[in-house]
């Protein structure tokens, strides 16, 4: 039973943009926080950012602030990462996440198959 589906990966030069997207069903998505995490090759994952139910209190880890957007698509049950001016060093595995709870902190339960984005220099 897939719950979380993640697309908008891919290969891009640094200082380019992409934006990811993450479809929820329906029985996660209502009333939860969600989050972008990512893991880079040898590297713990890494919260990145995150969007409260009610969508007034969003988190962005400080090394992406700045250059990365979430957002939310309640109609569409949709969460965004909107991603600009690329690093090589944003290059990882993006997993979407939802946790049982409006706000966004704390543990999240239910995680994406991930999508590789790939900054090249």
């Amino acid at each position: 039973q897939v719950q979380l589906v993640e697309s908008g990966g891919g290969l891009v030069q640094a200082g380019g943009s992409l934006r990811l997207s993450c479809a929820a069903s329906v029985r996660i998505f209502r009333g939860n926080a969600m989050g972008w995490f990512r893991q880079a090759p040898g590297k713990t994952r890494e919260f990145v950012a995150a969007i409260s139910w009610t969508g007034d209190e969003t988190f962005h880890t400080d090394s992406v602030k700045g250059r990365f957007t979430i957002s939310r698509d309640i109609a569409k049950r949709s969460v965004y990462l909107q991603m600009n001016r690329l690093k090589p060093e944003d290059t990882a595995v993006y997993y979407c996440a939802v946790r049982d709870g409006e706000n966004w902190r704390g543990l999240y339960e239910y995680w994406g198959q991930g999508t590789q984005v790939t900054v090249s220099s």
